[in-house]
């Protein structure tokens, strides 16, 4: 039996004995995975509401937040195509430097002139900093997957618990950091937090072998599968949802309720936390039951749906706003994205190998960039529209669009399993 030729099917009858190198690679990446979401998190509670004093709209801010994701778009499918002539293990070590460098010039930008010179530094930086994380995650996602072939949903969705923790500790900790100490100080620590992450990983992160050669497969073959681009859209909503929260929330939560930057990045918790709890069961269920996997995205779309149209209710509703509502629905938010995105990479991974493409390193890097490209897009979506229609209409309906694209999603998975089935009826 090949190393990448077990279906997380048969991993019940294998259980997981962890050996020295997986205990190493699993500790390497969980710092990668809460890294990562730490320094996204962290901008959420505040930034928003600096930039509009430097003189950025609500559309300029979406499209600050919007560059990030299109240049980690471009970055992943690069780095996904080429994880094994660049290597994996360098690529994750680099992408971190680069991304520590970015997040301190990030943090001195205040002192920069208010306006244009202001917004295109932000741009730059932003890019750059896309580039360094698009690097480090996508071979964080084909380490992980190579080393746990067995057990790819159980590993993932017990990383995204440190993934949770970075959404977790990122607004409350940059909130309060922005309040007590001003705009420099979240910035430079979490760039040093960085550095150490770095020489960290190039102490604990085992070498990883190139045991295939460059793959000539392509994207655009694994696209051709109509389950795939499914797959692929699922992830574009749910990224999209998740970054039009962390750009108009603040301002929203801000102006409606009268709260501070801190107890934005508290009510933040409300979607963090679940997602926290919920990927790692998730993950060890679908593993165990791979036919469930479909469903738990069909279900969790649903949830997400629901969830968008009463975050701050439609009008048409005439269900009064409250801040009590909004931190359930943010839970709702929370563990349905947990349901929905941590059975996709395996999902993918299993229709690459129908497909035919060769097992090894460039397989999983290839299949890590597209996810890691997808997901990217909703971020580059989710922020720069929401942003418009916040701006030209209203927060709620901005929600209820978000909801919305979770919907068609799940209509368009529902009638695909349809169609699927219609050949076993008798």
């Amino acid at each position: 039996m090949s190393e990448l030729g077990v279906t997380p099917a048969e991993s019940t009858d294998h259980p997981l004995r962890m050996t020295r190198q997986q205990t190493l690679t699993l500790i390497s990446m969980a710092s990668v995975n809460f890294s990562s979401m730490i320094c996204y998190s962290i901008l959420a509670p505040f930034f928003p509401n600096e930039a509009v004093k430097k003189g950025a709209s609500q559309t300029v801010i979406g499209l600050i937040f919007g560059c990030y994701a299109v240049c980690y778009f471009i970055s992943s499918l690069i780095m996904g195509k080429y994880i094994v002539q660049i290597g994996a293990k360098f690529m994750l070590v680099m992408g971190l430097f680069v991304s520590s460098g970015c997040t301190i010039l990030f943090g001195l930008l205040n002192r920069v002139p208010a306006g244009p010179i202001f917004i295109t530094l932000c741009f730059v930086v932003r890019s750059i900093d896309a580039l360094g994380f698009a690097a480090a995650m996508t071979s964080s996602f084909a380490i992980t997957v190579k080393i746990f072939p067995n057990n790819v949903a159980t590993v993932l969705g017990s990383l995204e618990i440190f993934a949770g923790l970075g959404l977790i500790l990122g607004p409350p900790v940059g909130g309060w950091f922005y309040q007590s100490f001003g705009y420099e100080v979240p910035f430079m620590l979490l760039g040093c937090f960085l550095l150490i992450m770095v020489l960290f990983n190039i102490y604990v992160l085992p070498n990883i072998g190139n045991d295939s050669d460059s793959s000539k497969d392509s994207f655009f073959r694994l696209l051709t599968n109509v389950k795939v681009i499914l797959i692929c859209y699922v992830i574009f909503t749910q990224s999209a949802g998740l970054g039009f929260v962390d750009v108009s929330l603040s301002l929203f939560a801000m102006e409606r309720f009268n709260l501070s930057s801190g107890y934005v990045g508290l009510i933040m918790l409300g979607l963090s936390l679940p997602y926290c709890l919920a990927s790692p069961v998730i993950g060890y269920f679908t593993d165990k039951y791979p036919s469930t996997r479909s469903w738990f995205m069909v279900i969790g779309g649903v949830a997400i749906a629901i969830a968008f149209a009463m975050l701050d209710p439609v009008p048409f509703l005439h269900i009064p706003s409250n801040l009590w509502l909004l931190i359930i629905m943010l839970g709702v938010i929370g563990f349905s994205l947990g349901m929905t995105v941590i059975p996709a990479f395996s999902e993918i991974l299993t229709c690459a190998n129908e497909q035919g493409y060769e097992e090894g390193l460039s397989t999983l890097g290839m299949v890590s960039g597209l996810y890691e490209a997808f997901w990217s897009i909703g971020m580059f979506y989710g922020p720069i529209v929401g942003g418009l229609i916040t701006q030209h209409l209203s927060f709620e309906w901005a929600a209820a669009v978000q909801g919305g694209l979770a919907l068609l999603g799940v209509s368009i998975t529902l009638s695909n399993m349809w169609k699927d089935a219609i050949p076993y009826k008798t």
